[in-house]
C-alpha cells in the first residue's frame, strides 16, 4: 500500500467534491439529492487513480488493492466531514440541534427527516460515505482484479500442465 498515493488521491477527491458542493450552493441547488450523486464521479476517479498507480508499481493482491481504494475514499470523506462541520459552524450551528441552515437540507438526505443535530447529521454522512467508499472500491476492483490478482494464473499453471 502506498500511503502517499492514497493521501494525494483522497485529497483530489475531496477538492472535486468540495468545489462541486460550493458550486451547487452558489446556484441554490444544494438541496437536490440527485445532484449529489455526481460525487460518485469524483470518488470513482480518485479510487481508480490509486488502483492504477498500484498496478503500475506492480503492487498486486486483490484485498490490498481493495483496502487501498477504500482508504483513498475514506481520506476524502474525513476531509469532507471536517470541512462540512466547519461550514455548518460558520453558518451558525446550534449544538442543541436547531440550525436553520442544517434543517433546510435534512429531509433531502438519504437518512433525512426530523431535526437532527449537527453530530447526528455528521454520523449519517459518515455512514453514507463509508458505504459509498466500499461500494465504489469493490466495483472498481471488479475491473482491476484480473490485472492485480496473480493467484488465478498461478493456480492455472499448477493444475493445468499442458
Amino acid at each position: 500500500m502506498n500511503f502517499s498515493r492514497i493521501a494525494v488521491n483522497g485529497f483530489i477527491i475531496y477538492v472535486g467534491i468540495a468545489l462541486f458542493f460550493l458550486l451547487m450552493e452558489m446556484l441554490g441547488w444544494s438541496d437536490q439529492i440527485y445532484l449529489r450523486l455526481v460525487n460518485f464521479i469524483f470518488v470513482i476517479y480518485g479510487v481508480n487513480r490509486t488502483l492504477k498507480g498500484n498496478f503500475e508499481e506492480n503492487l498486486n493482491g486483490y484485498f490490498s488493492n481493495l483496502i487501498s481504494g477504500v482508504f483513498t475514499a475514506v481520506v476524502s470523506l474525513a476531509l469532507g466531514i471536517i470541512s462540512f462541520i466547519a461550514y455548518i459552524e460558520y453558518q451558525g450551528a446550534d449544538h442543541g440541534g436547531s440550525n436553520e441552515y442544517l434543517q433546510r437540507y435534512a429531509g433531502s438526505y438519504i437518512f433525512g427527516g426530523g431535526e437532527p443535530s449537527l453530530y447526528q447529521f455528521v454520523t449519517g454522512l459518515i455512514v453514507e460515505g463509508v458505504a459509498a467508499s466500499v461500494i465504489v472500491s469493490f466495483a472498481l476492483m471488479q475491473y482491476w482484479k484480473d490485472k492485480v490478482e496473480k493467484i488465478n494464473k498461478i493456480d492455472d499453471v499448477a493444475h493445468n500442465q499442458h
